[in-house]
Order: structure tokens, then C-alpha cells, then sequence
């Protein structure tokens, strides 16, 4: 198992299972702090002024939207109404545009066309969330900050700060914001250590089903709480390890009991 940005279910996971961790708790050589800034929807025009003296001094910016198209169940902002609207703004910029509908060979034409420094800005929704390396690129605005999860927000910030210039990720929100909502920009706000951001994920939306596909929600434990009763997953394992090797019929039991018709989820 690896995860490169510990998602609830994989952290809650690695609190039970017999798993050897290996912890990179470190930043690559040269990688800088990036700066992390909220800021309402309201000061839209402050941040795209920001975008024009970034890209004016020769470096690149990426703007992240959460939608493709207009929804009518979420009316957020999408990316090509941002892309158009930009493009409208910034008449001096070359602006590009990348979601997961366009085509193979089309996305891979933006992506170089921006990592040649031909396109200065970047609209995208998280297609860009992994695997982009741009070093020029030195500031990030990601729009309806609000919508996005913890381990999203921590990876698509991790797109800057990859170069020599000091870079900074502006989080977008819209008011009235939610209790939920407010916790996770507090959260990425006050914190770049992915561990610390992978714990408040696990707070906040619970660790999901562990023999199942849910990646959150409340999970089958009834009474424990995995933070709270953490001093008592040792002394479970080594129970559980002495019930399968002494015991194994009353352990046999006990599975069926606690696991129910899951069981057959063990064999994947």
C-alpha cells in the first residue's frame, strides 16, 4: 500500500493494520514554504490584480475552479465560464484552459504550451491536482476554496513553490460558511505538514468503511473512537495475534460476528 497524500481511509488503515510505514517527513531539497492566504469572494478583483503583477513580472499562475459546467444543484463558478471571464480581464495574458473532458492530446497541448511558458495562465479544475511541474509557476488562486477537501486543497497547493521565487495559494471562498467548511480552510491555513492536515481529514470526515470503498463517514465501530482509544490498538493487535494462534476457533467466531456479510471483501 503507499498513498501519497494520506486520505482518511488510508490513515484510519494504517492505525490497524500489521503495516510496515515508511514516513517522508521532509520536503525535496530547494522545494520553499508556500505562502497560504484566505480571501473572500468579494476581493475577486484584488486577487485577479495579483494574477496581472505576477504574470507582468515574468512568472505563471494557475486558477482552479471545481466545476467543468454550470450545475444547477451547485452554482459555483465554473472553469470555462473563469476561463472566458479571465481571458476578458487579462487581454495581455495568455490564458489556457484544462479539465478532464478534453481530449488526451488536447490537455497535453495546454500543459506543454504553460510548462514552455507560452500560456502564463493556467485555468484548471484538479486534473492539474498531481504530476505538474512547473517551476515558473509561483502563485495559485483556487476558487470556492469551501468545496474542496483537505488532502485536494494540501495537493494542488503543492503545484507551487517549486521554483526560486517565494509563492503563494490564495483559497477563494464564498459566504455564509459552513462549520465544516470553516474548519478545513482553518486547517490549510495554519498547517503545510501533510501528516497534521491527513489528521484533521480523518477529525472531520471520519475514516469511512474499512472493508468496503467509502473514503469517509462514520465507520463500524460502535463505541471506540481511533484517536481517543489510540493506546488501546496495540494491546487489541497483540490480542488479536494471540487469539488467531491459541484460540482460533473463538477467534474464528468473533470475526464472523464483528464482520458479518463483509467477509468476503477480505479476499480482494
Amino acid at each position: 500500500m503507499m498513498s501519497a497524500t494520506p486520505i482518511p481511509r488510508t490513515l484510519a488503515m494504517s492505525y490497524y493494520a500489521d503495516l510496515d510505514v515508511s514516513v517522508i517527513d521532509e520536503l525535496p531539497p530547494g522545494r520553499k514554504p508556500v505562502l497560504t492566504k484566505l480571501a473572500a469572494e468579494t476581493r475577486r478583483d484584488e486577487v485577479v490584480a495579483r494574477i496581472r503583477a505576477a504574470c507582468g513580472e515574468g512568472r505563471q499562475a494557475y486558477w482552479v475552479c471545481p466545476l467543468i459546467e454550470e450545475s444547477e444543484k451547485l452554482q459555483l463558478q465554473t472553469a470555462v465560464d473563469t476561463f472566458e471571464r479571465l481571458r476578458a480581464e487579462l487581454p495581455e495574458l495568455a490564458v489556457g484552459l484544462v479539465h478532464g473532458r478534453l481530449r488526451s492530446e488536447e490537455k497535453a497541448a495546454v500543459m506543454d504550451a504553460f510548462a514552455a511558458g507560452r500560456v502564463q495562465l493556467l485555468v484548471a479544475t484538479t486534473v492539474i491536482e498531481v504530476g505538474v511541474d512547473v517551476a515558473n509557476a509561483s502563485l495559485m488562486v483556487i476558487e470556492h476554496a469551501e468545496r474542496f477537501g483537505l488532502s485536494q486543497l494540501h495537493q494542488l497547493r503543492g503545484r507551487v513553490g517549486r521554483g526560486a521565487d517565494d509563492s503563494a495559494c490564495i483559497l477563494l471562498y464564498a459566504r455564509p460558511l459552513g462549520e465544516t467548511a470553516r474548519a478545513r480552510l482553518k486547517a490549510i491555513y495554519e498547517s503545510a505538514d501533510g501528516f497534521e492536515i491527513a489528521r484533521q481529514d480523518l477529525r472531520l470526515r471520519g475514516p469511512g468503511e474499512f472493508l468496503g470503498s467509502r473514503q469517509s463517514g462514520v465507520p463500524l465501530l460502535r463505541y471506540a473512537d481511533l484517536e481517543a482509544d489510540a493506546d488501546l490498538l496495540a494491546a487489541a493487535r497483540e490480542t488479536a495475534e494471540r487469539m488467531l494462534r491459541e484460540f482460533p476457533e473463538a477467534a474464528e467466531r468473533h470475526v464472523e460476528r464483528w464482520l458479518g456479510g463483509r467477509r468476503e471483501m477480505l479476499k480482494v
